[in-house]
């Protein structure tokens, strides 16, 4: 969660040159700052690229009794999908790392939280603040149910949501003095505006729509979006987390995935925000399937269940099972979690957030400083440098449309018979 920031019209919108296509990632962004706030895409998290290597796939179509094709493995790819949807809360417990913001980011929002300080908010027994009301969400996407249960379903949800307009943002309009402030005026303007916790994904070539690539290429990995930064980790991350993250993407595929539902869905964003504020508080329940459930019973299932895919995958050197008994050790023992670590480290450092945030930020620094470049490295940046600045000079010059066509075009979806 950024900490004192500036005004929100001194914060700068990514540039990224003079093509329509460049163009149009200004112009989305300058959209999400129209509906949101510039402050809201301050907010920063780490988004975990996950895929199934072929000769696995090969192993797991067969126990199916099924061929590996695209068709299977996007079928997979969603049942993996609707699963980690039900199960995300337990990530957002292990290693959400925000559980304190700055007060100047609350800007007349309503909040339950306390004072920690004269400059601070927190949450006692909260975990990630940056997945709760007050980080990247968006009141228009609160009664929007994306459906998950096959390609098709998916597609035709989120095609409604990028062709049905919202009122509050018809009434700013596209345009203003002849400038584009949005893309549109629907409730997402295109595919990356909904805040899922977890997205399908399929590489698009330059200017293809996501949606597009899905429908006709089908899944090709999951981009999961619910993690935070931990600052107490100089990248953010570290290879246990990264272990149990794997361990736990696999429980998702390998168990049975039944059909999604909009009650479920409500009933899963229940379970997120109630494990954002006040996840490590004892005698937590959820609800799973209409009925109350406790958070440690359910996670301590979870668990046991994911150890049993780590004793496979450690066949050769160990590290998930000791990635997921270091998560059931912070089950035992809150304290052990990264939320409540920092909340311990402000205490007992009598430090604000920001001053907190500051002190990380400053360790961190000084230790990449001390690591120097890699052989080879330096010179590798910069030889990227330089092809990344011809290849946008290439994009430029050959734009042979105007902006508002190449938008028209860009924007156009896939009928809704050819899903």
């Amino acid at each position: 969660m950024p900490c004192v920031p500036p005004s929100d019209d001194a914060i700068p919108l990514g540039k990224f040159g003079s093509s329509n296509i460049g163009r149009v990632k200004n112009i989305y962004r300058r959209g999400l700052g129209l509906r949101y706030g510039r402050l809201m895409q301050t907010i920063s998290g780490i988004h975990y690229n996950f895929s199934i290597p072929q000769e696995a796939w090969d192993i797991l179509a067969s126990a199916r009794g099924e061929d590996n094709t695209q068709s299977f493995r996007t079928r997979a790819y969603f049942e993996l999908i609707r699963n980690f949807r039900r199960n995300s809360w337990l990530l957002i417990l292990l290693f959400g790392a925000s559980p304190a913001i700055c007060k100047c980011f609350i800007q007349n929002q309503k909040h339950n939280l306390r004072d920690f300080d004269e400059a601070t908010l927190y949450a006692p027994w909260g975990t990630s603040l940056r997945m709760g009301n007050l980080g990247y969400q968006s009141d228009a996407q609160s009664e929007l149910h994306i459906s998950y249960n096959c390609l098709e379903a998916y597609a035709r949800s989120m095609h409604h949501a990028l062709s049905t307009p919202f009122d509050g943002y018809a009434n700013a309009g596209v345009k203003h003095k002849g400038e584009y402030q949005q893309l549109n005026t629907n409730l997402i303007q295109i595919e990356n505006e909904f805040y899922g916790t977890i997205r399908p994904k399929r590489t698009a070539k330059s200017g293809q729509r996501p949606l597009t690539a899905l429908t006709q290429e089908g899944v090709e990995y999951v981009e999961v979006r619910c993690l935070d930064l931990n600052p107490f980790l100089p990248v953010g991350i570290d290879t246990t987390e990264i272990k149990f993250l794997d361990t736990f993407l696999l429980h998702c595929l390998f168990s049975s995935s039944s059909n999604d539902s909009p009650e479920e869905s409500q009933e899963m964003q229940a379970n997120q925000l109630m494990v954002v504020e006040r996840g490590r508080q004892p005698g937590i329940t959820l609800r799973k399937n209409g009925e109350q459930k406790s958070l440690d019973t359910w996670a301590t299932q979870l668990l046991s269940e994911c150890r049993e895919i780590a004793t496979v995958l450690d066949s050769d050197n160990g590290k998930y099972l000791a990635a997921t008994k270091a998560q059931q050790e912070k089950l035992e023992d809150f304290s052990l979690t990264p939320s409540a670590q920092i909340l311990t480290a402000m205490e007992t450092e009598k430090l604000s957030f920001s001053e907190f945030v500051i002190k990380q930020s400053s360790l961190h620094k000084a230790s990449f400083a001390e690591c120097g470049w890699c052989d080879g490295s330096l010179e590798k940046m910069e030889q990227l440098a330089v092809q990344s600045l011809e290849r946008q000079r290439e994009i430029e010059a050959g734009d042979t449309q105007d902006l508002d066509t190449f938008i028209a075009n860009y924007l156009k979806l896939p009928q809704l018979s050819d899903l």
